[in-house]
């Protein structure tokens, strides 16, 4: 995820537009609501017609919202088990839309097959690594350590995606989400191995 600094950054640079939200009205659940359904359109709508560049600022703007429903919570003094919940499920509907439409472009229009092959497998892979955490802490371990965070493969993947929409050859593409998609299985080996760690402390 982020590190601190960057939060206190991007904290500081949305929490006049989370209080402007709330002054109007606008509750955190439905700026999440929101955000993700303008994450899905742009990458379900746009990148399958062949439009990276355009779709990934639309992506872009909407991804923000991340941030600002977790500052507007915090404002309101609203935080709470449903709106991490939502939080975390809608995170995974974004992630899924992204990668989705890279493999739709990737077997379509963009007539690039290895980019549909590595984005289905970063979906898959991606999924594997929430789940894997998920399912520790659901248990009563701890499971946050791994190279591939989510912020870090949906930056990543939606970067290279934007310049191959400028004319980046789509052969980098590939590349970016194949060593994505190999960080992620890492990332699901380490998690595996901090439980199995914490498990045989416990027996």
């Amino acid at each position: 995820m982020l590190d601190r600094h960057a939060r206190g950054v991007t904290t500081r640079l949305f929490t006049p537009v989370a209080r402007t939200l709330l002054r109007a009205g606008v509750s955190p659940d439905t700026v999440t609501v929101v955000g993700t359904l303008g994450v899905s359109l742009g990458a379900l709508v746009l990148f399958p017609l062949g439009h990276l560049f355009w779709g990934t600022l639309f992506i872009t703007a909407f991804v923000f919202s991340d941030l600002v429903d977790g500052i507007m919570a915090r404002e309101a003094g609203s935080t709470g088990r449903w709106g991490a919940f939502l939080d975390s499920t809608l995170d995974r509907v974004q992630d899924a839309a992204v990668f989705l439409g890279l493999c739709l472009w990737g077997f379509g229009v963009g007539a690039a097959p290895a980019v549909g092959a590595l984005s289905a497998a970063c979906l898959a892979l991606g999924m594997l690594v929430s789940y894997v955490r998920a399912k520790a802490e659901a248990l009563g371990w701890s499971a946050h350590v791994g190279i591939a965070e989510r912020a870090e493969r949906l930056v990543a993947a939606l970067v290279v995606a934007g310049l191959t929409g400028l004319g980046l050859p789509p052969v980098v593409l590939a590349v970016t989400l194949g060593l994505l998609a190999a960080a992620s299985l890492v990332t699901v080996g380490q998690r595996m191995a901090a439980v199995r760690h914490q498990a045989r402390d416990d027996a």
